[in-house]
């Protein structure tokens, strides 16, 4: 199964999706990534904290869903809504759910502050991504409407 991470500029929270997901995933899942105007470049403090989670982005960069290498099977957004953010709308046929999380590439303040905006992205992206990893895969990947029953679910799940 595919899962597509999505959000506007495919930098930040996106990209964490993908990483995190990837990393923790079984054998036949995959997370990619993309935006809908996406920056063309990842954002620097979203890679630092993946590494220093131990987390490779080795091969990730910033791309448009015009240009997946496949085609998805869940469609995770992850745009949040401090910023009134406009959040793309995927059209194609694969499950969508929305995982609204704050981009901490707008938060302001001290560096600790801000590196703290991004503990919170990672950890609450980490948190539903090891929930829904949890799930009983095999059963859900075949039932459209309790899988996307469990992903809205998560969606509103808080470390």
């Amino acid at each position: 199964m595919n899962v597509l991470f999505l959000c506007t500029g495919n930098s930040c929270r996106s990209l964490m999706g993908e990483a995190i997901f990837n990393h923790l995933a079984p054998e036949g899942w995959r997370a990619i990534s993309a935006g809908s105007k996406p920056l063309g470049r990842l954002n620097s403090g979203a890679v630092a904290l993946l590494e220093q989670e131990g987390i490779s982005t080795e091969g990730y960069y910033s791309k448009s869903w015009n240009d997946l290498p496949l085609t998805p099977d869940i469609v995770l957004s992850v745009c949040g809504n401090a910023a009134n953010e406009t959040c793309p709308v995927y059209l194609g046929g694969a499950l969508r759910s929305h995982w609204g999380v704050e981009d901490p590439a707008h938060a302001e303040g001290t560096e600790e502050e801000i590196k703290a905006a991004f503990m919170t992205a990672y950890r609450i992206l980490r948190h539903r991504i090891e929930q829904f990893l949890a799930l009983p895969l095999d059963e859900l990947k075949d039932a459209r409407e309790r899988l996307k029953a469990e992903l809205d679910r998560l969606g509103n799940l808080l470390p």
